[in-house]
């Protein structure tokens, strides 16, 4: 371990850099103490500061580079400023919630204040050349949550330095020399991330600079019941480096008040991680909240009189500007000069963001008020003028937010009297600014959730799967096998791994003789860490490399799913548009024996990550169909290979590596007239076997493929064959209201397929309990093949009782 030096040292910065550095301290001080104000006087909802973290991350920024990244939380605003990734008016404007991209273009008002984000992308979906440009992935609450992320955007430098293919993607990479920034409280060290990401840190030996803010407490809890020996450094030492050619990581330790010797620490140890490829932890102690933890409370309810005293003592910038005159850098007038124009300069941004962020607002309220102002009758019904008195109140309120404005202009709407002679001019008037206004802000909050470009998987050519005249079968694994060759072939980013992905080609073989051909740096193993591999697909993914991120069985993918659902998922949206991470995440799933190898939780699942798309195929043909469309695409993806099908023979294709399938496009797989069932992945099969078995009783039934639960059915084919059967069974086997429910929801309401209905919706799906082992145990807990034949068959007996008479 590397301990931080006290003692004076030489200075490694001119004097114009010293008090350049001494300003943006002060400045992001002044915005943490003005932010918490304008919370306070009800400006904004919520706020959450940087304060007492300035000088340490004044020692990052002098180490961070063009082409490198970021992966933090809500306490780097100084960072943020001192590598020019953010400015003071956007700290006001996300404070405000303001959701133009102009001035919040780190989330566009969709995430709280300090959630910062660079823009990757442009309008069109296309990559910025991210090597012009110092990079923040974008941030997310759940502490921790940036961990598993971080390990992929570390993880991409070495893949680029090692893979030499790589080398000509100027725009992402210089052969590998970037590091990725990861920053935590020292609380947040508890959760099980982090101790993930940096046990996969140290095995992969990649260029992370991952720091630790040490303040004593998570919000009023103390470290003691944190962290094991109090110290998160103490309990990491087992992973440290102590002897040349040993892997693990190297551990600095410093204070968070000493600013020369924090410019040695992290310019010492962030060279380390870049020339040499090594993880490095920085474990900054003695670090100071002055203001608490956030705006919610205050930390002199939790901190002892003797602790408050010596975070006055030892306040970064106190300590900063001793040291500065101590040195003889500047005097205490031109110290003074530099906080003043700090206030000044925060005070400015403050009053430019506010107007910035008000001043639409009012204009809009102000046409609404008028549209009101031009009437001139009074409700004859409740003999006083309730619509007017509705815009008065809204005129009275100094600075509405939109809210107000929407709220005021449905309520005037209702007061509209039946007999009022301007009834009809006033309707249409409020109804037209209803109408404009939901429209133009509408993608303020809407838009993005999936892509919004040319490369949207929903807009990706089909190009049909094709079939030589001789009926050749496989074994659907090789079939999968064989398009996972020419897709690496074709596709020189494109890497994949994943537990037993690598030597073996997963437990199935799917990918049989992938590294052996195309080397370990793109079919590689990983340990049994589920969360850390979704994240490295994340990282990769943000820095222009395609990965398939194999999650081992459905089952497992509950390790990963709040990493998924919360940061995966939800990036292109709550970016605005500005970063994407079209990772891939393969697993299998449905049908086999066990509790935990039964694979079906998709209404957990989908109802968790919407922003990603889930794709479900009924066989090996079908799923690499749908690798090919999503490897043209730039969207984030869920594939969930049918477990029970890889043994199974089916035709070969001709045009393995190019032929897709359609996102979004259910196919009909068996043609009915009497009954349309809907189902998706294994359960396909089952009900195609039913169709047969029904047909013997002179009943015709359509069965269906979803082919992907999101999107569903984009253009309505299910409710063309409802409007021909008039009955409908929506079947899988997931849980009682689950998937089924969803399918349910989006066929009945969505397509309006309730009109069309001559009996009940049904549903079928699998019993509450998790599927008991064995083959029996499969079939009492699972729907089988003869209970979609009797739910179809009680729907005809219940239409036609005499044709179709009871069977038991």
């Amino acid at each position: 371990m590397v301990n931080q030096k006290t003692e004076k040292e030489d200075n490694m910065l001119t004097k114009e850099q010293v008090l350049k550095d001494y300003f943006t301290a002060n400045l992001s001080r002044q915005l943490s103490i003005i932010g918490r104000k304008e919370v306070l006087t009800g400006k904004s909802k919520f706020g959450i500061f940087g304060d007492g973290k300035e000088i340490i991350q004044l020692a990052m920024a002098r180490q961070f580079q063009k082409g490198d990244w970021r992966s933090g939380y809500y306490r780097d605003q100084t960072l943020m400023l001192a590598t020019d990734m953010y400015s003071p008016e956007e700290f006001f404007s996300s404070l405000y919630g303001h959701t133009t991209l102009e001035h919040n273009p780190s989330h566009g008002g969709r995430s709280f204040n300090n959630h910062f984000g660079t823009r990757s992308i442009d309008e069109n979906g296309e990559w910025k050349n991210l090597m012009a440009q110092k990079n923040s992935s974008a941030d997310i609450s759940p502490t921790a949550g940036q961990m598993p992320r971080l390990l992929g955007l570390a993880y991409a430098s070495k893949v680029f330095k090692n893979e030499k293919e790589l080398h000509k993607f100027k725009n992402f990479t210089n052969k590998g020399n970037e590091v990725a920034f990861g920053t935590i409280g020292d609380a947040s060290t508890s959760e099980g991330h982090f101790w993930e990401t940096m046990n996969a840190a140290a095995v992969l030996q990649v260029p992370m600079a991952m720091s630790v803010y040490d303040d004593g407490y998570g919000i009023s809890v103390p470290k003691e019941y944190q962290t094991a020996k109090g110290s998160i450094s103490d309990a990491l030492q087992g992973f440290e480096i102590k002897k040349k050619g040993q892997k693990g990581i190297l551990i600095y330790k410093g204070k968070g008040w000493d600013y020369p010797a924090l410019l040695k620490l992290y310019k010492e140890g962030v060279e380390r991680a870049r020339k040499e490829h090594v993880p490095v932890l920085f474990h900054i102690d003695e670090v100071t909240q002055p203001q608490g933890h956030s705006t919610s409370g205050s930390h002199e309810r939790y901190k002892s009189k003797e602790r408050l005293e010596w975070e006055q003592a030892f306040d970064p910038i106190k300590k900063m500007r001793e040291w500065i005159l101590d040195d003889k850098l500047a005097t205490a007038a031109e110290l003074d000069q530099i906080e003043k124009e700090a206030v000044q300069k925060a005070k400015d941004a403050k009053k430019s963001a506010w107007k910035a962020f008000t001043q639409p607002m009012k204009e809009e309220r102000d046409k609404l008020v008028k549209i009101i102002e031009n009437r001139t009758c009074v409700c004859k019904r409740d003999h006083y003028d309730k619509a007017g008195e509705i815009a008065d109140n809204l005129k009275r309120i100094a600075t509405p937010i939109r809210k107000d404005n929407f709220s005021a202009a449905k309520r005037i709407l209702r007061h509209i009297c039946t007999d009022c002679p301007k009834r009809k001019e006033l309707k249409e008037q409020l109804g037209t600014w209803l109408k404009d206004n939901y429209k133009r802000v509408g993608p303020d909050y809407h838009s993005h959730l999936y892509s919004e470009t040319k490369y949207a998987a929903t807009s990706i050519q089909p190009v049909p799967v094709k079939y030589s005249e001789k009926e050749e079968t496989k074994p659907g694994r090789e079939i999968l096998r064989d398009n996972f060759k020419a897709l690496f072939e074709q596709y020189p980013q494109l890497v994949t791994f994943g537990e037993d992905t690598g030597k073996i080609g997963d437990v199935n073989q799917g990918m049989e003789g992938m590294q052996e051909k195309f080397g370990e740096w793109r079919v590689s193993d990983t340990g049994i860490r589920e969360t850390t591999i979704l994240g490295q697909a994340i990282g990769l993914a943000m820095r222009g490399i395609r990965p398939i991120a194999e999650i081992q069985y459905f089952d497992y993918l509950l390790y990963a799913l709040q990493t998924m659902s919360d940061d995966l998922a939800t990036l292109l949206w709550r970016t605005r548009g500005g970063q994407k991470a079209p990772a891939i995440i393969r697993t299998r799933g449905h049908r086999l024996e066990g509790i935990w190898h039964s694979g079906s939780p998709l209404s957990m699942v989908i109802n968790s990550i919407r922003g990603m798309l889930v794709c479900v195929p009924r066989d090996l043909t079908r799923a690499a169909g749908m690798y090919n469309t999503l490897l043209k695409s730039d969207e984030p993806a869920l594939v969930i290979e049918p477990l029970n099908g890889y043994r199974l023979r089916e035709r070969v294709p001709v045009n393995i590596g190019e032929y897709t399938v359609p996102i979004g496009e259910p196919e009909v797989v068996h043609e009915g007239a009497d009954v349309t069932v809907v189902t998706y992945g294994s359960c396909v099969r089952i009900a195609q076997e039913a169709a047969r078995q029904l047909e013997d009783f002179n009943i015709g039934t359509e069965v269906i493929d979803v082919q992907t639960l999101i999107p569903f059915d984009k253009n309505q084919r299910i409710l063309e064959s409802i409007k021909k059967t008039n009955r409908v069974v929506f079947f899988d086997e997931d849980v009682p209201g689950g998937a089924t429910a969803y399918m349910m929801q989006k066929v009945v309401e969505d397509q309006k397929a309730y009109f069309y209905l001559d009996s009940e919706p049904r549903t079928l799906s699998a019993r509450a309990h998790r599927p008991a082992f064995s083959s029996d145990g499969d079939y009492f807990s699972n729907p089988n093949a003869e209970n979609v034949f009797e739910v179809v068959y009680d729907l005809m007996h219940e239409a036609k009782p005499k044709q179709f008479p009871e069977l038991y």
